[in-house]
């Protein structure tokens, strides 16, 4: 038999079990989501480097590459924003919000009119939490209003999960408003120009895990907060 005879049988044999091998799976980065927050969710409120993770950080590291930022000025084009309790924003920040939104961007913002954080700053200083949403305006011009509830910890929907609120505020839509809000007024949702909102009244849900944190059926918490942000994600 020449070799031409014998290696023609083994090369076919070879060249299937190629094709029948699977292609390796290709992996896409995950996306990025910006975080604008007056809360030390990263560095801790001592912004020391040995300090540990919020776990809100932690359970969005798991699906998206986080950024931190502090203005609407790192925004990209069409990008996806986390802002939880951020401090108020100047009026030009507020403008430039406003058109990223409308030029495509999606945003998550948890805002609560009584947020019971338990931070170690004193009184007044910049980089303590402020107790209620400081709205200079931005919801009104999205048609929205922002009020306290009555207090308390409360069970909500959010995302589709069950939750554990700590002391929610109400959401209402004015008339010609292009938000949707839920019946409980925990949450609108709107179209802005080519962008989309999705406002939840109450941030106190992040406080899982953290000393002070709430206390009760709070597992689905952090989950609850991704789900939302898948939603919007495209």
């Amino acid at each position: 038999m020449s070799w031409r005879a014998w290696t023609a049988p083994v090369l076919a044999l070879v060249l299937a079990a190629c094709r029948d091998e699977p292609a390796p799976a290709r992996t896409s980065p995950p996306q990025e989501v910006a975080l604008l927050t007056s809360l030390p969710l990263a560095l801790g409120e001592g912004f020391t480097l040995d300090a540990p993770k919020h776990p809100l950080l932690s359970q969005l590291e798991r699906d998206y590459r986080v950024r931190l930022i502090d203005g609407p000025e790192q925004l990209p084009p069409g990008g996806l924003l986390l802002a939880v309790q951020p401090q108020a924003l100047t009026a030009e920040r507020l403008v430039a919000l406003d058109r990223w939104v409308r030029a495509g961007g999606r945003t998550l913002l948890l805002a609560d009119p009584r947020f019971t954080w338990d931070s170690s700053q004193p009184l007044g200083d910049k980089f303590r939490p402020p107790f209620a949403y400081q709205d200079t305006g931005l919801l009104h011009h999205w048609g929205l209003t922002l009020a306290a509830g009555e207090g308390g910890p409360a069970l909500r929907q959010l995302g589709g999960t069950e939750v554990l609120t700590g002391s929610p505020g109400v959401l209402s839509a004015g008339r010609g408003s292009r938000c949707r809000v839920s019946g409980d007024g925990l949450v609108a949702r709107c179209r802005l120009g080519r962008g989309e909102v999705a406002v939840v009244a109450d941030a106190d849900l992040v406080q899982v895990g953290v000393p002070g944190g709430l206390d009760g059926p709070v597992e689905r918490n952090h989950q609850a907060i991704t789900a939302e942000l898948r939603g919007l994600a495209r």
